[in-house]
């Protein structure tokens, strides 16, 4: 699924008109974004939770080469889906 099918789904579900239905999915895209950016944590219910975690430097291998390699620090999203996601997903 693609943004522009949620945008398409919004406008057939709900009525609003494309243009706010892009509007809207946009917002909330953002919203989550700068949300994540901040370092914060998003619940959302019945759905699960997006987490950032930061990952410390690390040496790593080069598999072509054998050579060692540094790693740098990095910050990486996680989503932990909730139970009824889970449940949802499984029957």
């Amino acid at each position: 699924m693609t943004k522009a099918d949620i945008v398409e789904s919004i406008y057939e579900k709900i009525g609003f008109s494309k243009k706010e239905s892009a509007e809207i999915v946009e917002l909330v895209f953002d919203t989550i974004k700068e949300t994540l950016e901040k370092g914060q944590k998003i619940k959302i219910s019945g759905f699960g939770n997006f987490v950032v975690r930061h990952k410390r430097p690390r040496i790593g291998r080069n598999p072509q080469t054998g050579q060692s390699i540094e790693i740098s620090e990095r910050s990486v999203l996680t989503f932990r889906p909730s139970q009824i996601l889970k449940q949802a997903l499984n029957k």
